[in-house]
């Protein structure tokens, strides 16, 4: 989701249950958020500047701390109104799904006519809520290292992604650190150092690891590592890489419901494995060992866009619950969004969201061809002056001509790279092609946090050209929704995707697979090798299976209707005689 658009969803929609995640990367934006939030509740505010002793993690702790505490109280609120319409009581319930246990309660209180009966239900129903977590994400191959003022380098502990766990493992949330984007040895090392994350006696934790993963070779390697520091990852969230928003990770062709399958038949290897590890690593530091096995949750993300979809995940898979990302984008009462980059989104079509190579990361990066940030990058190519001031750097770690390192989006960069490029004396046409492929990179560390300094009021010394990050799935909706349209959205109450041609998330996904293979085939024809022929061959292979995977399932998809699996047959069809054409060419 960004940086920007889920910096204060805590705040907007904990208080009924809903758990929401804030991204850690940018210590500026969060602590511009916490001088807003610190003014608009009374709380003392004391500006943590940057080089100041520890900034990095004494911003996120001091601002998790706000939210936690702002949390809190609208719950207490709100578990002290009244059962009564338009109460927010009310709409804690309303928002619940229909065969929840609480929400059976619910109606059964409405309907009860015995005051006291009444009463004793309203009680119940008090005691049994809980607000939603204030979970926190880490992108972990997001470690720049960090320098005083002066330049010199400050000791390891003080990198983004180390600070960002400190500044979350030093404050008062209970809640989950979602650990995305790859596997960061000397980060997932420093977590042993923090007593929130070890288990209690009886197996709780105040704070839990949330690992994303995109297959299950991932989830045993991270999980034994920590296992044997004796640290639980207590949830497992599978993501669709190309289905979902922001960084999309393609791997080799590998699809979601191969992926998810081989989690339900090793659910309970991976257990005992990392249980096994656990309890060795606790007994050797001298800590509490759970009296109960642990466990872990089983959830999934990107692409999901029906109610139908989203319980053949939980019936089939497991899984527990499911993450709607890209959708929320278009929920002001839930996100940060500006009113540009909402009409933009509301307003997009397939076309309009596309895969690019915006970011300095170089993973392709799911975008909206015509946001602000989009135009801005494209005026500055214009004028002879690509790329981007570079100010808050976490994206810097390019040292191919500079002795401190920049990001490749910057405009240092991008000039001393495109004069080296001149210097080669290069056809106008491979000049073209490779000079494109310098000035595509966008500063999207900062831009994705645009929105909420215009929302805000907040200045900007480079001016405000919001970034947005939309899983495909964005433009199979075409207006903005308040939240509760969007819960029944998710629960299957109504129905705010009008688009009857929308191509099932399976479907969709394998469908930007081919294009990624279809991509790698170009690259093999203007440059042919063994390695690359063997990295083709496995994709062939992962999306061949993958379709077949998919023909043995799809009468279990008991939730859509016949049509609707016929046409998912159908679907497959087409995709396999597409993959096996552009095979064929390559190996003809």
């Amino acid at each position: 989701m960004g940086t920007g658009f889920t910096i204060d969803s805590p705040i907007r929609v904990a208080r009924y249950g809903i758990s929401s995640v804030i991204s850690l990367v940018d210590d500026t934006l969060i602590e511009n958020v916490r001088k807003v939030y610190a003014q608009r509740y009374g709380f003392d505010y004391a500006p943590i500047n940057k080089y100041d002793n520890d900034w990095r993690a004494r911003r996120i702790t001091e601002y998790l701390n706000i939210v936690d505490k702002i949390v809190t109280h609208q719950f207490n609120m709100l578990k002290n109104s009244p059962f009564e319409p338009s109460s927010e009581m009310t709409k804690y319930f309303d928002l619940l799904p229909n065969e929840s246990a609480m929400k059976v309660i619910y109606n059964q209180m409405l309907s009860e006519a015995d005051n006291t009966c009444k009463e004793k239900l309203q009680k119940t129903l008090r005691d049994q809520i809980q607000p939603g977590k204030i979970h926190v994400n880490i992108m972990t191959k997001i470690d720049r290292p960090n320098f005083t003022k002066d330049g010199a380098p400050l000791s390891e502990e003080y990198s983004d992604a180390l600070a960002a766990l400190r500044g979350y493992a030093t404050s008062t949330v209970h809640s989950g650190i979602v650990l995305s984007a790859g596997f960061n040895r000397r980060l997932y090392t420093y977590i042993e150092e923090f007593a929130d994350f070890y288990p209690t006696k009886e197996g709780s934790f105040k704070k839990e690891i949330i690992l994303k993963v995109s297959d299950y070779r991932s989830a045993i390697t991270q999980g034994k590592f920590l296992a044997k520091k004796g640290l639980w990852v207590s949830e497992f969230r599978i993501e669709s890489g190309l289905n979902c928003g922001g960084h999309a990770f393609s791997g080799s062709g590998n699809l979601m419901g191969p992926i998810l399958e081989e989690f339900k038949q090793k659910r309970s290897e991976l257990i005992e494995q990392l249980g096994a590890s656990l309890k060795e690593a606790l007994k050797l530091k001298g800590k509490f060992i759970p009296v109960t096995p642990l466990s872990f949750r089983l959830t999934a993300q990107g692409g999901i866009g029906t109610y139908n979809e989203d319980q053949f995940l939980k019936r089939y898979y497991k899984v527990i619950s499911t993450g709607w990302g890209s959708p929320f984008l278009l929920v002001p009462e839930a996100v940060q969004i500006d009113p540009d980059t909402m009409g933009k989104l509301t307003a997009a079509n397939e076309k309009d969201i596309f895969l690019s190579d915006v970011s300095p990361l170089n993973v392709a990066f799911n975008n909206l061809r015509n946001s602000l940030s989009e135009i801005r990058k494209n005026q500055l190519i214009d004028k002879g002056t690509p790329g981007s001031p570079c100010y808050i750097g976490h994206l810097a770690t390019n040292t191919e001509y500079t002795k401190n390192p920049v990001c490749t989006a910057s405009r240092v960069y991008q000039k001393l790279k495109l004069e080296a490029l001149k210097a080669l004396g290069l056809p106008q046409n491979e000049f073209n092609k490779q000079s494109k492929g310098i000035t595509a990179k966008a500063c999207i560390c900062s831009q994705l946090g645009d929105g909420v300094y215009i929302n805000e009021n907040i200045s900007k010394k480079d001016g405000l050209f919001p970034a947005v990050c939309p899983g495909p799935n964005i433009a199979y909706f075409n207006r903005s929704m308040t939240l509760k349209e969007m819960i029944d959205h998710i629960y299957g109450r109504i129905n705010m995707m009008p688009f009857i041609e929308r191509p099932h998330m399976f479907i969709k996904e394998l469908k930007l697979n081919i294009e990624q293979f279809e991509i790698l085939l170009a690259d093999f024809k203007a440059e042919s090798n063994d390695k690359k022929r063997a990295v083709i061959e496995e994709y062939h292979l992962n999306l061949y299976e993958g379709i077949k995977y998919y023909r043995a399932i799809v009468s279990q998809m008991t939730e859509e209707i016949e049509s609707s699996r016929e046409r998912f047959l159908s679907d497959l069809d087409n995709c396999s005689t597409r993959i096996s054409t552009l095979f064929s060419a390559m190996t003809s």
